[in-house]
């Protein structure tokens, strides 16, 4: 399992996160990122092309240090200063109101403690700040929302923690978000993998 879980594994996220299919939505998402950004979940890199000039810094957290090698490469050819850092996203190691915004994609999935990660993002962000997401989740179809809670106990196992059935914006208000703005619906492909979950949110004051 060992050799899944730290070689196998992070060369397979890597790939399936670099599908076509989810380019519209990162330039739409990371691209909008603005000022000192957080990424939760930064795994390898895979947006950081997407950031637009309005991004002066980037600071990615993520727990598997394999993906973070992948990530550095990445990095390496970025314009905008990147800074890595070993961490899960359920503590944060920053100061309140230390971030602009915060990007997390297709990583809620995965995190142990989503609210928790969730409200940690929300702590750092300053007054103003925006929390922007796209997430693959809990369908509106019976059918297919049936399937989702069968399988995520054996898929959960297999693809380093990834649920099927979490309900995103439930979540996202959960942890004292305003959600301002999102779409959902399917992407082409297999409908248990296939609805997105994307938008805004600012953070709730108090």
């Amino acid at each position: 399992m060992s050799l899944y879980q730290h070689h196998i594994l992070p060369r397979l996220t890597d790939w399936a996160m670099g599908q076509a299919v989810l380019s519209d939505f990162r330039s739409r998402v990371v691209g909008g990122a603005r000022g000192c950004v957080l990424e939760i979940g930064i795994g390898s890199g895979r947006n950081l092309p997407f950031y637009g000039g309005e991004a002066t810094e980037v600071v990615g957290v993520d727990p598997s240090p394999e993906l973070l090698a992948l990530a550095r490469r990445a990095a390496a050819v970025t314009p905008h200063p990147v800074k890595l850092i070993e961490q899960t996203a359920e503590q944060l190691p920053f100061s309140d109101s230390s971030f602009d915004t915060a990007v997390v994609t297709w990583s809620l999935c995965s995190i142990p403690d989503p609210v928790t990660a969730l409200r940690e993002a929300r702590r750092v962000l300053r007054p103003g700040g925006q929390l922007r997401f796209v997430e693959h989740g809990l369908a509106p179809d019976p059918g297919v929302r049936r399937w989702q809670h069968r399988l995520t106990p054996v898929w959960s196992r297999c693809a380093g923690g990834c649920h099927l059935d979490r309900k995103m914006d439930d979540l996202i208000h959960a942890a004292g978000f305003r959600i301002t703005d999102l779409k959902a619906g399917y992407v082409p492909g297999i409908r248990l993998l296939g609805f997105m979950y994307e938008g805004c949110a600012c953070r709730q004051s108090g």
